[in-house]
């Protein structure tokens, strides 16, 4: 067997735990937790759809290598909720620890490809990483407005806090996001899922 085969199918065995690494947000029909997985699915497919409404200029195809490689760091790494001020602390060392781990698996031109995919989207300095970062907020906002609040109502998250996390989009989205979001959140509010 080829030395580069045999390392992409061992880096293919490794992410597979990537479907064990339950996120706080449920499912659609709120049965579950998601896992990173399904998570990461769901973007590729958003990238997908909504594409018509970002700028034409934007590499789809970078957007979806992006989306489905950006929690793989999570396997060694742990999820961390994006609301948990002391996980955030030491949540860079322990992603890039995980990252040097996971890539590394690979020979060195993708295993450098995918872990540079993976920095550019948490810089979140181009259009494909702020696109990819965009869907990233936004499918957790979907996930908890069908299932009335979900883990913001759980954790008593306040509306300050879900404008805060969804402020690259308020700020260089397209104005569909920008309106669904605030619909969302004033919704939201009315029915008293978000404090």
């Amino acid at each position: 067997m080829m030395e580069r085969f045999k390392k992409q199918l061992n880096f293919l065995i490794e992410i597979d735990q990537v479907k064990n690494i339950l996120r706080m947000t449920s499912i659609a029909d709120g049965s579950r937790r998601e896992n990173d997985a399904e998570h990461s699915w769901s973007l590729a497919m958003m990238a997908v759809l909504f594409a018509e409404y970002v700028d034409d200029q934007i590499d789809l195809l970078k957007v979806i290598k992006m989306v489905l490689i950006h929690d793989l760091v999570e396997i060694h790494a742990g999820d961390t909720f994006c609301f948990d001020e002391a996980g955030m602390q030491d949540k860079e060392a322990r992603e890039q620890a995980s990252a040097d781990k996971i890539f590394g698996l690979l020979e060195h031109d993708q295993g450098q490809e995918l872990r540079q995919l993976w920095e550019e989207f948490e810089s979140c300095e181009t259009l494909e990483a702020e696109y990819a970062a965009m869907l990233d907020r936004l499918q957790p906002l979907i996930m908890n407005y069908i299932n009335e609040g979900g883990t913001w109502a759980q954790h008593q998250i306040s509306v300050e806090q879900v404008y805060k996390r969804n402020q690259i989009t308020l700020e260089k989205g397209p104005q569909v996001f920008k309106d669904f979001i605030h619909e969302v959140i004033e919704e939201c509010v009315a029915k008293g899922y978000i404090k």
